[in-house]
């Protein structure tokens, strides 16, 4: 796991360039730091040293030294490629897996992304083409960014690298400040940075000649197929198992973040880690500690565990918005940093169970498509008009139902978290708002149109929820801490079997995930493979209401600058609301103030004490 920067420009003084945006990303590589420079190109690399430690370093060559890799990730089956690329007599002089993309590009060019079996992020410049090329993870496991400016061409693990280079023109994007308030992310390849982009999972680009073009190598597909259901858990036994054994591919010690779920536990299960880790908070229902210590007696492991208190978790809030480059709302993200910085003094990789709700059919909402068939059956006319009508009523119980359920879901669907709708958009922003969440989901909801309802839904949370937010929170936090996070059940091979599952082996009017739990049954040895989802539960709710927190959320929000982009007034009155518990509002409040905070680091300096 690394960090990777670098441009093509006749920029002069390549080599301090790229050795300052290589050190803004040192936590993603605190090990060993490698740089390649020539007329056109410079290329930087920050180590964090897993697989052969010692011969493993980059910026890494080919024989004659005319191609040349930065690599971040981990490649779980370069061992058989290594074995096929052998077979046409390249040798190799080390036993990493980045030697394998050298060679593997010098034999198969564009072809070679589709091979991989991983995790990676990784750009190779071919000197006697004069040609970039770079890829991304079939799901978006590693980051990639990337900015064109005149005659400069720069890509790096983290937009921070950027603020580095002296052609990078600082600049909000604020049109997507409205989709932000709905999703709670970025949910788009545009960022909040003007002409920032990220590479989009599956793709690879090319870049020669002040010429840009990109290009999709992998697809996700979801082909139904039918099998009996015993046969079906097998399957998912298997690669499962097969999964967590790529995983674990390691010189060093590997570890796992544990809760109280069946996705952590059955992960757990499997690899037999030697050391779990697990935070939860004092007040009780937000506590998965006592579970996941049940999990690791009865397993015979340890388990090791840490109570975010309070004013922890306000005072950490600026450095997570730093590190992920981007407003985020996720209070999960929070969570993850502490659970990461807890195994962070123990080892260099950890387990993850990142994946398998979007995968296996996880999420409550989902259960909608089997436990209100009987709804849907009313004709769609009416049930659109009572939409109408609840509509423009304040808001109560049921309400949300039966405006949802009037609604196609192509309409009104932008995954399982979504915070404001687009009306109350309107009342919130003092700035245009033209960006309709419809415009950002359609290609998705298009390519999926033939499929049923559940399918659209999971096709929406892959995309946008995992891809966007869980799987960038779970790099960012854990590279925060110069550790790496891998996430078994985002596995090619997974999905591709989860891809087939039937609608009743997701999901059922009794459970979610009804096919993964009884694979996770079988290795379990408590009842954890029973538990109802919670991820990262965070008493945030609570904690708003407490004079201290409500304190500095409204004196955030009340700042002069803030009255560019917000109606501050709607804001506060939306916080009091929450104080006095009329209504429940924090994660409104929050996503607001989560933006507050990064516009500060990333725009208005201000100095948070960040390293």
């Amino acid at each position: 796991m690394c960090g990777i920067a670098g441009f093509v420009s006749k920029e002069k003084e390549k080599d301090k360039i790229i050795k300052k945006m290589a050190d803004r990303i040192i936590h993603r590589g605190p090990d060993q730091e490698g740089y390649y420079t020539d007329d056109l190109v410079a290329l930087g690399h920050r180590r964090l040293s897993i697989i052969d430690i010692k011969s493993g370093s980059q910026p890494m060559f080919n024989k004659d030294k005319n191609i040349v890799v930065v690599f971040n990730g981990e490649i779980y089956n370069y061992v058989e490629l290594r074995e096929e690329l052998k077979k046409l007599k390249y040798q190799f002089k080390t036993n990493c897996d980045t030697e394998v993309l050298i060679h593997g590009y010098e034999e198969w060019r564009e072809e070679l992304p589709k091979k991989l079996r991983g995790m990676f992020a990784f750009a190779i410049w071919d000197k006697r083409a004069e040609t970039l090329f770079a890829a991304r993870d079939n799901f978006g496991i590693k980051p990639f960014y990337y900015y064109q400016n005149d005659e400069t061409f720069m890509f790096a693990s983290e937009i921070k690298s950027f603020l580095e280079h002296p052609k990078f023109k600082k600049e909000l994007n604020k049109e997507i400040i409205g989709p932000y308030l709905s999703f709670s992310f970025t949910p788009t390849t545009e960022t909040f940075f003007k002409e920032v982009y990220r590479l989009d999972p599956g793709c690879y680009l090319i870049y020669k000649k002040n010429k840009l073009k990109i290009k999709r190598f992998y697809e996700i597909e979801f082909k139904e197929k039918r099998l009996d259901f015993e046969k079906t858990v097998d399957k998912i036994s298997k690669v499962m198992e097969e999964s967590v054994n790529y995983h674990l591919l390691s010189d060093v010690e590997v570890g796992s973040f544990l809760s109280s779920g069946i996705d952590s536990s059955y992960l757990v299960a499997l690899a037999k880690p030697d050391k779990t880790y697990t935070v939860g908070y004092e007040i009780s229902k937000y506590n998965e500690i006592e579970y996941a210590k049940d999990l690791t007696d009865k397993l015979g492991i340890k388990n090791i565990s840490k109570n975010i208190s309070k004013e922890e978790y306000m005072k950490i809030v600026p450095k997570i918005l730093y590190h992920m480059d981007e407003p985020s709302s996720d209070p999960a993200a929070i969570a993850l940093y502490f659970v990461a910085n807890l195994a962070s003094k123990d080892v260099k990789v950890v387990l993850s169970g990142e994946g398998a709700d979007e995968f296996f059919g996880g999420y409550n909402s989902y259960r909608e498509e089997v436990d209100l068939k009987w709804y849907n059956k009313i004709p769609y006319f009416l049930r659109h008009l009572a939409a109408i009508c609840f509509g423009i009523l304040p808001e109560f119980r049921g309400r949300n139902f039966i405006v949802r359920r009037g609604n196609k879901l192509e309409d009104d669907y932008i995954g399982v978290n979504k915070v404001f709708s687009e009306k109350e958009r309107k009342k919130v922003l003092k700035i245009k708002d033209n960006v309709k969440n419809r415009e950002i989901t359609k290609e998705i909801f298009d390519k999926y149109k033939d499929q049923d309802n559940l399918v659209k839904m999971q096709a929406i949370d892959i995309n946008f929820w995992l891809i966007k937010d869980i799987l960038q929170k779970a790099d960012r936090m854990t590279m925060a801490n110069s550790i790496e996070g891998r996430v078994p059940f985002i596995d090619k091979e997974v999905f591709k079997l989860a891809a087939t599952l039937p609608e009743d082996y997701k999901v059922t009017k009794m459970n979610t995930k009804v096919a993964l739990r009884e694979a996770a049954k079988r290795v379990i040895p408590n009842e954890s493979y029973k538990k109802k989802k919670l991820g990262f539960p965070v008493p945030l709710r609570e904690w708003i209401r407490e004079e201290d927190f409500y304190q500095e959320v409204k004196s955030t929000i009340e700042q002069d600058f803030v009255g560019e982009f917000f109606n501050q007034d709607y804001l506060l009155n939306l916080l009091e609301q929450h104080k006095k518990q009329k209504k429940d509002t924090y994660r409104k409040i929050w996503t607001v103030y989560c933006f507050i905070k990064w516009y500060e680091i990333f725009f208005l300096d201000k100095d948070y004490n960040l390293a």
